[in-house]
């Protein structure tokens, strides 16, 4: 049975829709059309280039999350190289080794832009700071005079996954038509996390161009949720950088809290992420495994119980049994 996914942001989290992703693969389900916000941009984008879920299972297991953390030396200097950096770059670590990653693996299934895969199979979401408003990769790239075939999609994953002052922002000039009549300054405008505007953006797939005669006809849409009601987590702040990491993670946690508390969709594989935090890339080996193993545990109860169209109120997903330490 064919399902589109949408996959809900939530840094490194994300790792545990890799472990759900398996399970609906197991559930004898085949992934139609998909799209992510942020980390969810990541399985979505893998997916689409042909990805499954066992070889999502080997790229997270194998790959160092610290690897994205890259800043030249200078901006390592303390207290004064990430003040420099932010202030230059408006991030403190650029994305730039996130980006190649996802390029690499991408390129690895023969996909380097939209054109190279089948006409609306990935949808990313970005959010335009500049102008203030939910950006949908490829489709709304025409509104900056940006052809979308011709869109790497590394370049949009990056988009989507660019957290505020976490790392660089993503800046687009626009072009043709749509930069008519703008100043110089007006023609640049600022991506970031699509998180900041449509962090589980479930609505994508039900706007359907020109609907059909029946909803029985419509491929079902679920969608993959990272959820996790934690206790706050105590942040040091020893100077004006390390409040603004505070309240970075600060606020992406409260964010995912509001889709917490209104999602009351029973098409969402809700999956738990243990303690884990957005923005905690010095994450541990058995933290990984634990992450997946409760995607995959949380896809396997969903898909155990649902069927399309089940009212809200007939099935309910099982406490999570897997725990970790998220104090190592």
């Amino acid at each position: 049975m064919e399902i589109n996914a949408v996959f809900e942001g939530g840094g490194v989290k994300g790792i545990a829709l890799a472990g759900a992703v398996e399970a609906t693969e197991r559930a004898g389900r085949v992934f139609g059309r998909v799209a992510g916000t942020s980390s969810g941009s990541i399985i979505a984008s893998l997916l689409a280039a042909g990805y499954s879920g066992e070889a999502l299972s080997r790229i997270i297991r194998q790959t160092p999350f610290t690897a994205f953390l890259k800043r030249s030396a200078l901006f390592n200097t303390a207290y004064i190289g990430p003040a420099l950096r932010v202030l230059l770059k408006k991030g403190l670590y650029s994305g730039e080794a996130l980006e190649a990653w996802i390029r690499g693996l991408l390129r690895e299934r023969g996909v380097v832009t939209f054109r190279d895969l089948p006409k609306g199979k990935l949808r990313v979401i970005a959010s335009d700071i500049s102008s203030g408003r939910i950006v949908v990769l490829p489709d709304d790239l025409p509104l900056y005079g940006i052809e979308p075939d011709s869109f790497e999609v590394a370049r949009a994953v990056r988009m989507s996954c660019s957290i505020p002052y976490f790392f660089d922002p993503v800046i687009l000039r626009v072009a043709g038509e749509a930069a008519r009549g703008k100043p110089f300054a007006g023609q640049w405008v600022y991506m970031v996390d699509g998180g900041v505007l449509s962090n589980f953006p479930l609505w994508l797939f039900d706007e359907q161009p020109g609907g059909f005669k029946s909803p029985e006809r419509r491929t079902p849409t679920v969608g993959y949720q990272l959820i996790g009601k934690t206790a706050p987590q105590p942040h040091t702040i020893t100077g004006p950088f390390s409040m603004l990491e505070a309240l970075i993670e600060t606020m992406l946690s409260a964010h995912d809290e509001r889709y917490i508390e209104t999602d009351k969709f029973a098409r969402t594989v809700k999956i738990p992420t243990l303690g884990i935090s957005t923005t905690q890339f010095r994450i541990t080996k058995e933290q990984t495994d634990a992450l997946y193993e409760a995607g995959l545990a949380a896809g396997e109860d969903f898909f155990t119980h649902w069927r399309p169209g089940t009212p809200a109120n007939l099935w309910k997903p099982s406490e999570p049994t897997v725990t970790i330490d998220t104090k190592r």
